[in-house]
């Protein structure tokens, strides 16, 4: 066999399969620690399997969610902070599977970059794993693609897919009905959506995201990585509790866009806005940025992460169970007859 007259390799292209074969190496312990019943085979196959009645289920339905990080990761990027970014990637999909009803049980992710840096790489998954493991999922499997000409540099994007079940016939929402409450899980912080605006708002602020975060102990730029909260054990045991009709995941178009999902035609959300304070981070957002309680509200989670529409008569009985698992909760309103969410009071 005869070679090209200039010697070219894949290496030279920019694509180098050994720092590739490094990173899975590197991972393959942190996929380990996400075991759970039902994996049959992780890292280094063609696919991985899972074995649903191994994981206790006797007629599932599968149940599969899938997203990103968006513009937050060019916070990351910028600062260094990657550790964070892999537990939002789990956080935003599985957060969404048990709106369903669904419990977690596997996960795999996409992390494309310009130039493969191992050691941030290793960083990024390592914090998938711990959100994988932190929610009882497994990580079985993923994709790294070296792609020069298509990111600059060590500029990478996440992607996330995740796949839970249920037993037949359990699935969310059902029989949501007028007169149900409305039950808040305080959030971490902005989580992972309205990014491109808080950018813009870190711009007009004048601040670097290594100035000191004005409304948080820290940088400005570690502040506002905070990651995602994993909602999944707590919800799960509400679930498994009984009286839970329903559950909206807070992300992108807020308490305005997200509460309305989860409710049967001809009903509608009340919101007291007094039954919460707004955090400290979206008090200064609104207040640099100039932001209307309306656009804020469809915009961001505003300290509002999960929202549990619960039969009434267990709306205390899951409270004190949510306490317990660790959650603040506050009681937002209650689901009337109507359409949208109508929102009443004030933030303190």
């Amino acid at each position: 066999m005869t070679s090209g007259k200039n010697g070219l390799t894949y290496a030279a292209a920019g694509v180098d399969i050994d720092a590739g074969n490094a990173l899975v190496d590197r991972i393959k312990p942190a996929a380990k620690s996400t075991d759970r019943p039902g994996v049959m085979a992780g890292l280094g196959g063609f696919g991985g399997l899972f074995d649903l009645k191994a994981a206790g289920f006797s007629d599932p339905v599968l149940v599969a969610a899938t997203d990103g990080v968006g513009t937050k990761l060019r916070i990351a990027i910028d600062t260094g902070h990657v550790d964070g970014v892999g537990i939002d990637l789990v956080a935003m999909c599985v957060n969404d599977l048990i709106c369903q009803g669904a419990e977690p049980l596997f996960f795999l992710d996409y992390f494309a970059t310009g130039k493969l840096d191992v050691e941030n790489a290793a960083r990024v998954v390592e914090g998938i794993a711990t959100g994988c493991a932190q929610s009882g999922c497994a990580l079985i499997g993923g994709e790294t693609a070296e792609m020069p000409g298509m990111y600059h540099g060590g500029d990478f994007d996440l992607a996330g897919f995740a796949v839970g079940a249920m037993e037949r016939g359990t699935a969310l929402p059902a029989d949501v009905r007028a007169g149900d409450v409305l039950l808040g899980l305080a959030s971490d912080g902005v989580h992972s959506n309205g990014y491109s605006l808080v950018r813009r708002i870190v711009e007009l602020s004048g601040l670097g995201w290594e100035a000191d975060a004005p409304f948080a102990d820290g940088s400005l730029g570690a502040a506002l990585l905070t990651p995602t909260r994993l909602y999944v054990r707590p919800v799960l045991g509400a679930i498994r509790e009984g009286g839970v009709h329903g559950l909206a995941h807070i992300t992108g178009g807020g308490l305005t866009e997200n509460l309305p999902r989860v409710l049967p035609e001809g009903l509608g959300a009340e919101v007291d806005l007094g039954a919460w304070a707004l955090p400290p981070v979206y008090r200064w957002l609104a207040e640099t940025g100039g932001i209307a309680t309306g656009e804020m509200l469809k915009t961001f989670n505003c300290g509002i992460g999960m929202v549990l529409v619960v039969q009434a008569d267990h709306a205390e009985k899951l409270t004190d169970l949510l306490v317990a698992a660790g959650e603040t909760v506050c009681r937002l309103g209650e689901v009337r007859e109507g359409q949208g969410v109508t929102y009443t009071g004030a933030w303190a």
